[in-house]
C-alpha cells in the first residue's frame, strides 16, 4: 500500500468517526447524508491519492 500521507488519511479516519458519532446521536437525516458525504469524498481522495502515486490514473479528479 502507498502512503497517502498521515493528514490525508488521519483526516478520512477522523471523518467516520464524525459519521459514526453522528448516528449515535441521532443526528437529522440530512445532517447525517452530510457527514456520510463527507466521510465518502475523504476515503476516495486517499485511493486516488494512492493511484496517483503508483502510477495509475483514477476514475475520476476531484
Amino acid at each position: 500500500m502507498v502512503a497517502a500521507g498521515e493528514e490525508l488519511i488521519q483526516k478520512a479516519i477522523d471523518a467516520q468517526r464524525r459519521l459514526r458519532q453522528a448516528e449515535e446521536d441521532g443526528a437529522s437525516p440530512e445532517e447525517l447524508e452530510l457527514v456520510r458525504e463527507v466521510s465518502d469524498l475523504r476515503y476516495r481522495l486517499v485511493a486516488e491519492y494512492q493511484l496517483i502515486n503508483r502510477g495509475k490514473v483514477p476514475h475520476t479528479l476531484h
